[in-house]
């Protein structure tokens, strides 16, 4: 499930900007690797990446171990403590020890990192505090629409319109149209949507989420954070009693035969006191810990959603900056969640793109074919004549809401924004709520670590923390909204609208489920194919000729980083292919699935 494909710094420019700056700031520092199999800049040990910040912080080409912006070290890396030991019978492993360790350089883990770091300055002590992303750079995997509420951020830096935070195109004009057909659409009248609070968009922000993250990175920067963007947290570490201790990166320098080639490195083993896990939708890391914890032991399996999205340059006649529109219904079925959505940007952009719930029955529905065919709606197409599309990418989305929220704290960390899953669904935002979480999880861990020398083992008020906070207020009060869709888009609208205008969320019951998204699949057989037209090459495209505007990059001499799980080495020819139709072929919006005939033309 989890795909992400935007715009990142192709490994050659990485190669470049670093070569100009070795000769003038790293002459005297001999122990540096380069690689460039996933577009990062890796330094070889934890003295060569102490180095690497010591002698040029800032400076440092994106993907390099540095930072997004020259800063003083606040705490300086001496304080660290860094060894060496035999990690398995061939390989040493570097380790480095931090206060805080923090996944993920999105919205909460640096929510998480500042906020850490101002409960410290104000108790008047230090604080090490570490975040890692997978990113050649902050910013890089993050993709979303992105309508920003700024609640959390008003909480996190009051000052954040003095301090040049990037909101700059906030919302003019919000509408919302049902569409029954290709032809004709229906505005929901506009008193309605501002009596839901949910719906009313005033006082938000259309803006780059990834520019945002940026952002807050500088300013996580200047108060003595250290981010390592282009570095892949690769397995959760324990300890003798069971807890997380850390992480361990990904070894690089491996090739598709999982082979070591001579440019091998093997991953740093990063350690923390507390750990708060923030990689996002279907982290990694944050399933294995909460299948290990058995974190959604008295939760309902989370659902997700898909979003296609391509952000246009349309002509300025067409342009109208703060503008945001959503639809629901055609091109999707009645039985089928989703929406689409139009943001308008600064100076001449259009974000869009439709969700489609992963929750769907006919195995032939093309998330990625259904948006393409979005477009051709007559509204869509006068808005986006003229216009050109820039670039394309994808993302899945937490949408179980309150029922399907886990455990989030466990012996030595914390789960924090959508690795645990905090989308509001009828508002389609999660950043700040995001936020907000992992502004809770630094600061309980800031707290928990200044009061007592020894590692506390977990930190339970974190989760009464978030459950007395509004984020929990928030999804509570929309908690029944998506389960109702279950009967069809008109009754789930109905009880929606119901529910969020005249109970506000207060009916005494709350709908529940056990089956997971797949589930609900039905056999090929049983649904009627899709044919989806060929695309048109202007408003429509082939979903190949769009993936380049995505800037995936990759090393063919690498792993694969999607595989079938070895339990599960049958399902594709012995249950997907025959009862689905391999519908694997379809879900994908990188088109990474494919059946392919063997020599027997089988």
């Amino acid at each position: 499930l989890p795909f992400i494909f935007i715009h990142s710094t192709p490994t050659t420019t990485c190669l470049l900007s670093f070569f100009k700056m070795y000769s003038k700031m790293m002459r005297s520092t001999a122990s540096q690797a380069v690689r460039s199999g996933g577009r990062a800049l890796r330094c070889s040990s934890a003295a060569g990446l102490r180095r690497t910040l010591q002698h040029g912080r800032g400076a440092a080409a994106p993907g390099l171990c540095a930072s997004t912006k020259a800063s003083p070290l606040a705490a300086p890396l001496a304080e660290m403590r860094t060894q060496r030991r035999g990690f398995c019978s061939d390989v040493e492993r570097d380790q480095m020890e931090f206060d805080v360790m923090i996944v993920g350089g999105g919205p909460a883990g640096l929510a998480a990192a500042i906020r850490a770091k101002q409960v410290a300055e104000k108790a008047g002590k230090e604080l090490s505090v570490c975040v890692v992303d997978k990113g050649v750079e902050i910013g890089a995997h993050t993709l979303s629409g992105n309508v920003f509420e700024t609640r959390a951020l008003d909480e996190l830096f009051p000052d954040w319109k003095e301090m040049g935070a990037p909101l700059d195109t906030p919302v003019v004009d919000d509408r919302f149209y049902w569409l029954p057909n290709g032809k004709w659409s229906v505005p929901i009248p506009g008193f309605l949507l501002h009596f839901v609070p949910e719906m009313n968009q005033q006082g938000n922000f259309v803006i780059s989420l990834g520019k945002l993250c940026k952002w807050l990175a500088e300013q996580a920067e200047e108060m003595g954070v250290e981010i390592y963007p282009g570095f892949a947290a690769d397995k959760p570490l324990f300890g003798e009693e069971g807890e997380l201790i850390g992480v361990q990166l990904s070894d690089v320098g491996i090739g598709k035969d999982g082979q070591k080639k001579d440019s091998f490195e093997p991953g740093m083993q990063l350690l923390g006191r507390q750990t708060i896990l923030a990689e996002g939708c279907r982290g990694s890391l944050s399933e294995q810990i909460m299948e290990h914890y058995n974190l959604r032991e008295n939760s309902c399996p989370q659902h997700y959603g898909l979003g296609i999205k391509e952000i246009w340059e349309i002509p300025e006649k067409n342009h109208k900056a703060g503008t945001v529109v959503h639809t629901v219904g055609w091109p999707l079925d009645q039985m089928t969640y989703g929406g689409s959505f139009m943001y308008h940007m600064k100076p001449n952009l259009i974000h869009m793109g439709l969700v489609v719930g992963l929750d769907y029955s006919n195995p032939y529905l093309s998330p990625y074919q259904e948006f393409q065919k979005f477009k051709q709606h007559p509204q869509v197409k006068a808005l986006l004549e003229g216009g050109t599309c820039i670039s394309y990418g994808a993302r899945v989305l937490n949408e179980g809401g309150l029922q399907a929220i886990p455990k989030l704290t466990f012996p030595g960390g914390m789960l924090a924004g959508c690795s645990a899953g905090f989308l509001n669904v009828p508002k389609i935002k999660g950043s700040h709520t995001a936020m907000k979480t992992g502004l809770l999880a630094g600061e309980a861990a800031a707290k928990a670590l200044l009061a007592d020398t020894e590692a506390p083992a977990e930190l339970v008020q974190y989760e009464e923390s978030v459950r007395n906070s509004w984020v929990w207020e928030e999804l509570a009060r929309v908690r029944n909204f998506k389960p109702a869709w279950h009967a069809g888009m008109i009754p789930g609208l109905a009880y929606g609208g119901a529910s969020l205008m005249l109970a506000r969320g207060k009916e005494p019951w709350t709908f529940k489920w056990s089956k997971k998204d797949h589930e609900y699949t039905k056999p090929a057989a049983s649904c009627k194919k899709i044919e989806y037209a060929k695309p048109d090459g202007k408003f429509s495209f082939e979903l190949l000729e769009n993936l380049i505007r995505s800037g995936v990059n990759h090393d063919h001499d690498q792993p694969a980083h999607l595989k079938v799980k070895a339990d599960k080495a049958d399902v594709p020819l012995k249950e997907s292919l025959p009862i689905y139709d391999g519908p694997e072929g379809r879900f994908c919006p990188a088109k990474v699935y494919e059946y392919v005939e063997d020599d027997e033309g089988k």
